[in-house]
């Protein structure tokens, strides 16, 4: 089953700029191959559900390593049939936004 994760992740014990290991996250995510959409709260990953989840562990494992304390949300939009509801979806918006 295709699905859209937004996720959200990052250490709560590292002090305020945690942008040093939301770069680390989306290192493992460009590195999976699936498409995804760096934003400015979370990063949108699409595929079938066992790579996107294998990459969401992937992204977990990585802060693991020297993290104490980490925040972790999940939002998924799992659709059979689906391809390129990434862009798709906010295109549709778009459209009919005219």
């Amino acid at each position: 089953m295709s699905v859209i994760a937004e996720l959200s992740i990052f250490p709560m014990d590292k002090g305020v700029s945690m942008s040093p290991y939301v770069a680390r996250v989306v290192t493992v995510i460009k590195a999976s191959g699936l498409a995804y959409d760096f934003g400015p709260m979370g990063t949108t990953i699409e595929g079938e559900w066992d790579d996107v989840m294998q990459t969401v562990s992937a992204c977990y494992k990585e802060l693991e390593q020297d993290c104490d304390r980490i925040y972790l949300t999940l939002k998924v939009d799992a659709r059979k049939g689906r391809t390129g509801g990434l862009k798709g979806k906010t295109e549709s918006v778009a459209a009919k936004m005219a």
